[in-house]
Parts: structure tokens; C-alpha cells; sequence
């Protein structure tokens, strides 16, 4: 575990990075930079590369392990006990298409544990920030995640693309609210501010898209825990995740009935 004052020091630097990061992004409108669709939803830009070489260089110290979306995996990352996970745009084909839910996430992984994290969305201008030593704060302001004590209205963010595909129709008519929405790791930021009560997702996600959300969810008062039992640990050989719940603390029971029920079925 991080001290208080080697947490805020991090979270300075991770406030610094975004910002950079922020300011690079906004030099770009749609129809100004390069797409290559490689088909379906695997969309790179310049933007990603460009984004990443600003985090990189913001965040990154010597001795400090490095794993982002953009860069070739250095195996070196697997004796350092600090790491930066990044994914310079989560969301890629949402900022393609002009849909305002993508982000700049990134995470710092201390002996595997996600202990802080920042993401940042452009789009609104929203920044999450956060440590388990210190809490989150939206836009500068202290959050915590939900504490509504059960699913009746609730509202639980679905990954737009599972979404699309009909995965989700076995969650339909229940008392939730169920929202479709872009990047993963803006969706685990808005549960950890207590913009939303829940989200989930049965489909594997790499550490570099949930390292940044699952610091803020567990900062944020709130939880968060793999699917089918599996261990949440970060800085793994291979960095694939099965999926992923996480909601506050008041409708953790009543979630993890529904997921479950989904999982068995």
C-alpha cells in the first residue's frame, strides 16, 4: 500500500499527464486525423499514438513499469513493483464517431494492485481522480460511489457494442435502467462518482482498459471484483481480464444475484 504523501505525489503526476494528454486530443476534430479500420471495431488513429507517447513521457520514471495499448508489451514490466497501465483512448471508435464517451484512463499498479487511478473524457470535460488513500474527486470535488439500496431504478451501464449484439436482452424487464455506453473504463469512472449505480461486462477486457476504473471503484467506497471468481490481479503475463462487476456497496448483493443467474444460465 501506498503512503498518503507517495499517493498524492502520483496522483499530482497522473493530474499533470491528463492534462497533457487533454490538450493534445482537443488539437484534433473529426476529419482532421488519420483512421485505419482494420474492420469491425478494431479503429487505430494517430491520436492513440500521439496520446500515449504524452503519457509516457509524463508518467513514466526509471525502475517504473510500462503497458499501453499502443506500445509492444516489454516483458520488463513483470519484475517492477510500480506499473502504469494506460489506454491513451478507451473508446476509440465512440471519439471516432463523435459520440462523447471515450476517455484518457490511466492506472498505477502497486505489487498488482490497482491503487490509483485517473480518467480523463474530453468530450465533457471529466476528470476522475483518486487513491485508496485519499478517495475520488470529480471535476475536483469529493465523490463516492452509489449507496441506493437496491436495483429498483437503478441505473447499470452496458457496453454499447454487448449491447448491440443482444447480450443483454437476459438483463431486460427488470426494475433497472439500463444505458448503453461507451468505454469501459468511463463507465467504471461515473459508478465510482456515483453517476451511476452499476455496470458489468461478461466479455474479457485487457488491464490497460480497467486498471484506472477499478482504482477509482475501490477508492470510491465502492466494488468491484472479476467474473466467475476469478482473482483481480493486475501486471499479469498476460494481461486479459474474464470481465468484470462493479457497483456500490448498497446494491453489491442484489448485482451479483443478477450476474450470476446470467452466468449459470
Amino acid at each position: 500500500m501506498l503512503t498518503k504523501s507517495a499517493e498524492t505525489e502520483y496522483l499530482a503526476r497522473i493530474q499533470l499527464a491528463l492534462s497533457a494528454a487533454q490538450g493534445t486530443v482537443k488539437r484534433f476534430a473529426p476529419g482532421t486525423f488519420s483512421v485505419k479500420d482494420r474492420g469491425g471495431r478494431d479503429v487505430i488513429t494517430q491520436v492513440d499514438r500521439e496520446v500515449s507517447d504524452v503519457l509516457r513521457a509524463a508518467l513514466l520514471r526509471p525502475d517504473e513499469g510500462w503497458l499501453s495499448e499502443e506500445d509492444v508489451d516489454n516483458p520488463l514490466r513483470l519484475s517492477r513493483n510500480v506499473v502504469w497501465m494506460v489506454d491513451p483512448l478507451d473508446g476509440t471508435r465512440e471519439f471516432v464517431d463523435g459520440i462523447p464517451e471515450w476517455c484518457i484512463s490511466v492506472g498505477l499498479i502497486l505489487d498488482g494492485t490497482a491503487v490509483a487511478g485517473g480518467v480523463c473524457n474530453p468530450a465533457t470535460n471529466e476528470i476522475f481522480l483518486g487513491g485508496l488513500n485519499s478517495g475520488v474527486t470529480y471535476n475536483g470535488c469529493p465523490a463516492q460511489a452509489s449507496s441506493k439500496p437496491n436495483l429498483d431504478g437503478a441505473v447499470v451501464l452496458a457496453s454499447r457494442q454487448e449491447y448491440k449484439r443482444g447480450e443483454w436482452t437476459q438483463f431486460e424487464g427488470r426494475q433497472m435502467v439500463v444505458r448503453p455506453t461507451g468505454s469501459v473504463a468511463y463507465k467504471l469512472a461515473l459508478v465510482a462518482a456515483g453517476l451511476a449505480d452499476a455496470t458489468w461486462t461478461l466479455s474479457p477486457k485487457h488491464e490497460w482498459d480497467v486498471a484506472a476504473g477499478v482504482a477509482l471503484v475501490n477508492s470510491a467506497c465502492g466494488k468491484v471484483v472479476c467474473i466467475r471468481g476469478a482473482k483481480l490481479l493486475f501486471n499479469q503475463p498476460k494481461p486479459l481480464l474474464p470481465g468484470l462487476i462493479a457497483s456500490g456497496r448498497g446494491i453489491w448483493d442484489s448485482v451479483m444475484r443478477v450476474v450470476d443467474a446470467a452466468l449459470v444460465g
